[in-house]
C-alpha cells in the first residue's frame, strides 16, 4: 500500500461517521499512512447532524483536521430518500441477502455520483497540499449493490487522477474485500471507538435499527458476540 519513498504518506479520508470509514482510517494508519485531513459532506441528508458529530468525534479521537463541505445543490437534484420526504426503506437482516430486496433499497437510496464527486473535492484538497492518499470506506458487501463501492469503481477513478491531477494521488479502500462481519471483526482488532459511529441513514436520534444501513450494522455485531456495543448503539 505505501508508496517507496523516504517520508510518511499524506492522506485525506472521505469521513462519513459510520462503521466503514472509522474503520479505514484505523486500518490505514497501522499500514504507516498519516491523516492529513478528514472530509464529511453536507448535501442535505437526514442523517447529517449525526453524520457531523460522530465524524467530529472520531476525527478529534485519531487527531485528523476536520473539515465539513456544503453541496447544497445536490439535495436539489434528487429525488432520493435520504434527503426528501419520502420514507428510507426499512429492511431486516433476514432480507440483507435478497438481491431483489436490496435493488430496490439501493433506487431508493442513490444519490447522483455521490462517491465521485467526493472523492474529485478530496483529490482537489490532495493536489494542492500534496498528498499521497484519498482513503474511502468502500467494502465487499455494499459493492454487490452499490458500484461506486467496487472495486472496478476504485480503480478506474485511479485512472483518471493519473490525468486530472498533477501529483501521484490514489484512492485507496483498505476494506474493499472485507464483508460488515469482517469489517466489525477488523475494528475490535483495532480497538476502533465504535461507540462514536453512526451508520444510520434517517434523522432519528441514535441508530433507528430498521434502514438497510442499520441493519447490516446489527447483523455484523451480532455475529461478532457484540452484545454490549448493539445495546449501546440500537437502544
Amino acid at each position: 500500500m505505501n508508496k517507496m519513498t523516504n517520508t510518511t504518506p499524506k492522506a485525506v479520508i472521505l469521513l462519513s461517521g459510520g462503521l466503514d470509514s472509522a474503520v479505514s482510517i484505523a486500518a490505514a494508519l497501522k499500514e504507516g499512512i498519516h491523516f492529513e485531513l478528514a472530509l464529511t459532506f453536507n448535501y442535505g441528508q437526514k442523517a447529517f447532524e449525526k453524520e457531523f458529530a460522530s465524524s467530529k468525534r472520531l476525527a478529534e479521537f485519531y487527531n485528523i483536521d476536520h473539515k465539513c463541505i456544503k453541496l447544497d445543490w445536490l439535495k436539489e437534484i434528487t429525488t432520493t430518500s435520504l434527503v426528501s420526504d419520502e420514507e428510507i426503506p426499512d429492511i431486516d437482516t433476514t432480507s440483507l441477502d435478497n438481491k431483489t430486496i436490496t435493488q430496490e433499497s439501493m433506487k431508493n437510496v442513490w444519490i447522483p455520483n455521490r462517491n465521485g464527486l467526493f472523492i474529485n473535492i478530496a483529490a482537489a484538497y490532495a493536489d494542492s497540499y500534496g498528498y499521497d492518499y484519498i482513503v474511502i470506506g468502500a467494502n465487499k458487501e455494499e459493492a454487490a449493490t452499490f458500484s461506486d463501492n467496487s472495486e472496478k469503481f476504485i480503480k478506474d477513478t485511479n485512472e483518471t487522477l493519473k490525468t486530472s491531477t498533477n501529483h501521484d494521488i490514489k484512492v485507496i479502500a483498505p476494506l474493499i474485500n472485507y464483508d460488515k462481519q469482517e469489517i466489525i471483526k477488523k475494528a475490535l482488532e483495532l480497538k476502533v471507538p465504535l461507540q462514536y459511529i453512526n451508520s444510520c441513514y434517517s434523522s432519528v436520534q441514535g441508530h433507528c435499527g430498521k434502514c438497510e444501513s442499520c441493519s447490516r450494522l446489527k447483523r455484523a455485531l451480532k455475529n461478532n458476540g457484540c452484545d454490549t456495543i448493539i445495546k449501546e448503539l440500537f437502544s
